[in-house]
């Protein structure tokens, strides 16, 4: 018996390796069946910087998500990676074709004749491209058109955003990934995937920035008319928060990292000054008492260190005055209680949580609603996409090449409907009614 067919998303990541698990089911929806998940070793700032340690913590990942599997029913061979890190870029472009048939109409090879010149540009040494992300077409000098397919036109142009990275940070990806095992079907921006997963067509549509907070960096997306406007890396995450707490509180790093997830805020607040953590010290020496203000005045400035940069980025794209759709917060660093607040505070833009999913089920997938899964998600949404695209090529249906990609919704079985901001807002008010003595454990 054949096995069915499943679509696999690896999101490879400084602080987490995440394997996504799905399958498009009867009713032409994704559907997550498995998650794989183990602590990132060999990678840093989104860049694999240890090939074996990464090797092995994507074979453990993938072990995880396979035993939550029917070995009989699906095998995991092909998958879809994001990538990202600092040394992401973008660029504007500009393709002409002028064609010589002028009786027929434009198609989906002509679209295809500019994508493919757009990958002849020229580099920097060490660079290759990543994506070519058509914005907006002119037909015969008319501009704003977004499907040009079914017009008639001899001049055709298109404005492309092209998405390049480096040519040595694209093939360690492919190879740890191999060493693993698998083959790599796709590699995909990072940010564009968590997009995919998190953002409606509306907020596309009306003007959005996604803010995708990782463990080395933090990725911005930004959207307006439904088009990718400008992508940025900037090469600071959830890690250097915790380095800031060690630092700042002369503490191990484990209890930096675990005072941020539990008891961290990113706005300080007065009612936090009487409350104090205890948490163990080195060996022979008394317990460590931390003020949980003291901790939020640590977060506060290195938060807001990374929401300027992000500010910067949306002024730099020239849409900061038409995001009616806000930013939107992802990835694993969104956890941060008051994060959005401070991010309006600081910028003066709506600002709202964003995750993959409202409707998870725990006893098939646990936390897949948590914002750090929206890129792994979000691959697994490219991938579906993908094959829905090969499909009519293969059936000799022409597909729309608007520079969004279509959108896609998926279900779970027994899916339940969790408020993950209320579940995390209420969490961490329970630790805080805790007796902190209970931190030592």
């Amino acid at each position: 018996m054949e096995k069915e067919k499943i679509i696999v998303g690896i999101d490879i990541g400084t602080t987490k390796i995440c394997v996504i698990v799905g399958r498009i089911n009867e009713f032409e929806k994704v559907e997550i069946l498995a998650l794989g998940k183990t602590d990132s070793l060999g990678v840093s700032r989104g860049v694999v910087a240890n090939i074996n340690k990464t090797v092995t913590a994507i074979e453990r990942a993938l072990d995880i998500a396979e035993a939550k599997l029917n070995d009989n029913e699906f095998e995991i061979n092909e998958v879809y990676v994001g990538i990202a890190g600092q040394h992401i870029s973008s660029r504007q472009n500009r393709g002409i074709l002028t064609r010589k048939d002028t009786d027929s109409e434009i198609s989906e090879s002509d679209i295809g004749k500019l994508i493919d010149d757009m990958y002849r540009l020229m580099l920097d040494p060490g660079e290759r491209i990543i994506h070519v992300l058509p914005q907006e077409f002119l037909v015969d000098n008319e501009p704003g058109i977004k499907d040009p397919i079914g017009m008639p036109g001899v001049r055709l142009e298109a404005n492309f955003h092209i998405i390049t990275g480096q040519v040595a940070a694209a093939k360690d990806i492919h190879r740890c990934v191999e060493k693993a095992g698998l083959k790599v079907k796709d590699l995909v921006l990072e940010p564009l995937a968590s997009a995919d997963a998190v953002l409606s067509d509306e907020e596309k549509e009306a003007g959005v920035a996604l803010v995708d907070i990782g463990g080395g960096t933090t990725d911005i997306a930004i959207f307006q008319d439904n088009i990718i406007r400008h992508t940025a890396v900037i090469p600071a995450g959830g890690n250097i928060i915790t380095q800031d707490i060690k630092e700042g509180l002369h503490i191990l790093e484990k209890y930096a990292e675990r005072l941020k997830v539990e008891y961290g805020s990113a706005i300080p607040l007065r009612e936090m000054e009487q409350e104090v953590v205890t948490i163990p010290s080195l060996r022979n020496r008394p317990p460590k008492e931390i003020s949980l203000y003291s901790l939020a005045q640590i977060i506060r400035e290195r938060v807001i260190d990374i929401i300027d940069q992000v500010y910067y980025e949306i002024n730099t794209s020239g849409y900061q005055k038409r995001l009616l759709g806000g930013i939107v917060l992802t990835g694993g660093g969104a956890q941060l209680r008051h994060l959005a607040q401070l991010v309006e505070l600081r910028t003066g833009i709506d600002a709202r949580i964003g995750c993959p999913s409202e409707h998870v089920n725990k006893s098939v997938v646990e936390d897949i609603c948590h914002p750090m899964f929206a890129t792994g998600v979000g691959l697994i949404i490219h991938g579906y996409n993908a094959e829905k695209d090969r499909k009519r090529k293969l059936e000799g249906v022409e597909v729309e090449h608007t520079a969004q990609a279509p959108q896609t919704t998926f279900t779970v079985k027994g899916s339940q409907t969790r408020n993950w901001w209320k579940t995390l807002t209420n969490k961490v008010k329970d630790f805080l009614e805790e007796d902190v003595d209970d931190f030592k454990s």
